[in-house]
């Protein structure tokens, strides 16, 4: 299928590509730089038309007439003579305010309902509101775009109304909206619009609040809780923001002749990783917790982990290698070690049910020798 993007080369329109070059059809991306003989080529070959283009931050009050009516008119006048093919529209929710910018879609929203009423070919028109993802452009598509990109370059932020209230969508979920209309199952509202969702609902405040939690992983470790989809979405936004420069950070590790130990990202409510490596012929650990439950896995070297319980001389044995990438399982109430048997480094990545609290550790010594009673390997 021909497929025409107007606006291809913005926001959404970067976004609709990627997720279209997936499939088997042909596009013609229109943009700010393609000629009016590129339109009337690619409107004579469409057979499906995204009309993304649109303008909504012009130097001049006038721009928002010739960029978002007038060029809609000249565009369906030129599939109109071409084969009358179905048209996604990108509107704003401001076209049903009483404003220059909203005049101006509300017009371009009209022509398109007259072009339906000429050809017979379905239309599809979006009312969207405030999109916010990757590839989005700071000071011009959204304030979370801005707020994002600011913040990740360390650069001031302005925000004059700290409550005011914002309702978003997430760009995927506009994306996935449009491929369903593409396949002429568009969501239709009570107005008779199309609709992308789920919307979100934040104020200023508390998106500026998360976004700068998110600056502050680095140091902190703290991962975001993203059981919020509207938070995983944030911050997948934030993360698409950070400077190329700065995509490499290094955590405080713990390091002594035994090897070292790093904490690597707090997982609120879902305890924190770390990694561990252990210096040839050296043990550690020796220790049980009360609550705290761990995974071992050894991805570097060979080693044994052992268990005993403290009221017990049995010993369990679990030999460990990266040949063969294995998950031991460290209950409460275990003495456990790790021994490095191997001539390198061993290397053991940690996942501990809780974030290490120096004040309430939960973590109690008491040496065993692994050799007075017998290693029993499993």
């Amino acid at each position: 299928m021909n497929v025409l993007i107007t606006g291809a080369d913005g926001f959404i329109g970067r976004n609709l590509r990627a997720a279209l070059r997936q499939f088997d059809h042909r596009l013609f991306l229109i943009d700010i730089a393609s000629s009016d003989d590129d339109l009337a080529a690619a409107a004579a070959q469409a057979d499906f038309v995204f009309h993304l283009a649109g303008i909504n931050r012009p130097k001049e009050v006038n721009e928002f007439q010739a960029g978002n009516t007038d060029f809609t008119v000249s565009l369906l006048a030129a599939l109109e003579n071409g084969k009358k093919p179905p048209v996604l529209i990108s509107s704003s929710t401001q076209a049903a305010l009483d404003n220059p910018y909203g005049k101006s879609k509300r017009d371009a929203e009209d022509a398109v309902h007259a072009y339906q009423a000429r050809v017979h070919s379905p239309v599809y028109i979006y009312r969207l509101t405030n999109v916010f993802g990757k590839w989005s452009r700071p000071n011009y598509n959204s304030a979370v775009a801005t707020f994002c990109h600011n913040i990740a370059h360390d650069l001031p932020i302005t925000v004059s109304d700290p409550q005011y209230l914002l309702r978003l969508v997430y760009i995927d979920d506009v994306i996935d909206e449009f491929l369903r209309a593409f396949q002429g199952n568009p969501t239709v509202d009570a107005n008779g619009f199309c609709s992308a969702g789920p919307q979100h609902e934040a104020t200023l405040a508390q998106i500026v609040a998360l976004i700068r939690k998110f600056h502050a992983v680095s140091t902190t470790l703290n991962l975001p809780d993203q059981r919020d989809p509207f938070v995983r979405k944030l911050f997948a936004t934030y993360q698409s923001f950070l400077p190329p420069d700065r995509l490499a950070y290094v955590p405080k590790s713990h390091a002594d002749t035994r090897g070292s130990f790093t904490e690597l990202m707090h997982m609120l409510g879902y305890g924190q990783i770390s990694v561990n490596v252990t210096k040839p012929n050296v043990r550690k650990g020796s220790h049980w917790h009360h609550t705290k439950h761990e995974k071992f896995i050894v991805v570097s070297g060979h080693g044994i982990i052992r268990f005993r319980n403290p009221f017990d001389t049995q010993v369990y044995s679990y030999p460990v290698g990266s040949n063969v990438i294995t998950v031991i399982d460290v209950p409460p109430g275990y003495i456990h070690t790790i021994e490095n048997i191997g001539p390198d480094d061993l290397v053991t990545l940690m996942w501990a049910s809780e974030i290490f609290d120096p004040e309430h550790p939960d973590t109690y010594q008491q040496n065993f020798e692994p050799t007075t009673t017998g290693d029993d390997a499993l």
